[in-house]
């Protein structure tokens, strides 16, 4: 409970950290590393994460959107968690930056209307392409010192998988 504590703390720090990029953030590169590796904390990260962004930004309907997008990510990061490829992961990481803004949409279609959705989401594209292309190359260049260095921390830890 204390590492799944940390590790969504960690989330929490590093969005923070680069808060001042519009849309590149290392959350989808750490939760992608933290399911492959740390899959029963992972979930309990995504909970202490979307606790202290509810926390820190108010809990109005954007929290909402992040009940849902980030287990999509998880629910992803675990159907491929077979792959260990950085370029197969650099593209599943931009595809899931670009595909953020119609994620975060789909609560439009409940608390709205289909054209208030639509029109969300395309106003927010610009922000969408700068999303992936930060995943893109943060996954590209950090997944496999970041993975071996986690793996290495899992193993002087004595973390069972």
């Amino acid at each position: 409970m204390v590492l799944a504590a940390l590790m969504g703390a960690l989330l929490v720090a590093g969005k923070q950290l680069m808060s001042g990029l519009p849309n590149i953030e290392p959350v989808s590169f750490l939760l992608i590393l933290y399911t492959l590796e740390l899959p029963k904390e992972t979930p309990g990260a995504i909970a202490v994460y979307l606790a202290m962004q509810g926390v820190l930004y108010g809990f109005g309907l954007w929290w909402g959107m992040y009940l849902y997008v980030w287990l999509v990510l998880w629910g992803v990061a675990v159907l491929c968690r077979r792959i260990d490829r950085a370029w197969i992961w650099a593209l599943i990481s931009g595809a899931y930056g670009l595909c953020f803004g119609a994620l975060c949409a789909l609560v439009y279609l409940f608390a709205r209307d289909p054209a208030f959705a639509f029109a969300w989401w395309a106003s927010g594209l610009p922000f969408d392409f700068l999303h992936a292309g930060g995943n893109f190359l943060i996954m590209l260049v950090l997944y496999r010192p970041m993975r071996r260095a986690l793996q290495l921390a899992k193993r002087q830890a004595h973390i069972a998988e």
